[in-house]
């Protein structure tokens, strides 16, 4: 009996404002009485009617019936009603009469559509457990091999790999020296490149000159995606090689979804060297013609010993620099601790995005021999988080 009480006490705001539309309705139900009893008594009605009336039982009896019906639809419906929390429009905060509000809304999964590579792929597929569907778009310049490769090793649940073209696309990078190579020579493992940097990437010509083809499934994923992804991956490697086709850079820039960049942990020998997280920025702007709405970077102390591992191989922490910051924006949630900020037109957000994993490499003064180091690499669970709290503002 208490719970019952209990829910219809929140209805005490109410209870002149039901009195005053019961009266209402029951002057409204009087009046409507009066017409129908003229009408019953001057015009011939349908023999139907009777029955409606009950006019085949007394009318203590009629009169029984309609109470009771009436009475119990009543009760249904202020049942109903103290469902619904009501708030007086006087409420002052402070006051005996304050309501702390809870809601649940409907959680509609949304489709997703990822430009990355393989590992990034790997990271982003606890991502397909919260989405309708998870489309990741492998990169041009080898679209069938990664396709495979990721289809058979990354089999989850709700995330499909779509081949941007049918064919490999042939795509080169230019150094700051001038140099130019093709993208899929592995510049970042070559010592003698490792202190460039990228200045330009492009499509190599096609000998037949033939018209680019895009495939149709990549095209759907990019139109009809809630939020589109790029990363994580190497930023010449996995990303922009697929904004260098015309088709998929429109339909990124025409979809009205959230653009959410994952900017890489560290440099990368050859391509991103000395890059800071708004040259990151800067090339996507380049080449795909648009400013993500979100870039998500790892706001994680890294420990000195892994620091030095990564500075041996020639990589440093993407940074953020105060220089490059346009506005701070104060932000609390209930699921991140983050920091936002405004650099190159998009919202920064630095939030803990990263874990040290221990993995088995080969030592840097004997190439023979392997030792175990930790690295650093974007935590699944708490990229999915963040990617989560970020659809969850728009």
């Amino acid at each position: 009996m208490h719970p019952i009480l209990k829910r219809l006490s929140s209805l005490v705001y109410l209870a002149r404002p039901l009195a005053l539309a019961f009266l209402g309705i029951l002057m409204l139900s009087l009046g409507f009485a009066y017409f129908f009893i003229l009408f019953y008594r001057t015009i011939a009605l349908p023999e139907i009617f009777q029955y409606l009336t009950l006019q085949f039982l007394p009318r203590w009896a009629r009169g029984l019936v309609f109470v009771t019906a009436g009475l119990v639809v009543l009760l249904a419906g202020i049942w109903k009603l103290s469902g619904v929390v009501v708030i007086p429009l006087n409420a002052r905060p402070g006051g005996l009469d304050e309501l702390v509000l809870g809601y649940r809304s409907e959680v509609v999964s949304p489709y997703i559509a990822v430009l990355s590579g393989g590992a990034g792929m790997l990271i982003l597929a606890t991502l397909g457990r919260y989405a309708a569907r998870l489309t990741c778009i492998t990169p041009a310049q080898d679209p069938v091999e990664y396709y495979y490769r990721a289809s058979s090793l990354f089999n989850v649940q709700n995330v499909y790999y779509v081949a941007p073209t049918p064919l490999p696309l042939q795509i080169e990078v230019e150094l700051d020296t001038g140099v130019r190579c093709n993208i899929k020579q592995n510049i970042s493992h070559d010592e003698q490149l490792a202190a460039r940097h990228v200045t330009n990437i492009m499509l190599a010509p096609a000998p037949d000159a033939a018209p680019l083809e895009v495939t149709r499934l990549t095209l759907d994923a990019l139109t009809s995606a809630d939020a589109i992804i790029l990363g994580p991956g190497s930023l010449f490697e996995s990303i922009l090689p697929n904004l260098l086709i015309p088709q998929v850079r429109e339909a990124i820039k025409q979809s009205k979804g959230p653009k959410i960049y994952i900017c890489n942990l560290m440099t990368e020998p050859g391509l991103t060297t000395g890059f800071s997280v708004a040259d990151h920025i800067r090339q996507i702007v380049r080449y795909g013609g648009f400013a993500p709405d979100y870039v998500l970077i790892n706001a994680q102390r890294i420990e000195p010993e892994v620091r030095q591992i990564y500075e041996a191989a020639h990589q440093m922490v993407v940074y953020l620099t105060p220089e490059e910051y346009e506005e701070t924006i104060v932000s609390a949630t209930g699921q991140m601790t983050a920091r936002e900020v405004i650099v190159e037109g998009a919202v920064v957000i630095e939030a803990d995005l990263a874990s040290a994993v221990v993995q088995l490499s080969a030592s840097l003064n004997h190439p023979g021999e392997s030792r175990t180091v930790r690295v650093l690499r974007h935590d699944p669970d708490k990229l999915a988080g963040a990617i989560q709290e970020i659809l969850r503002r728009e």
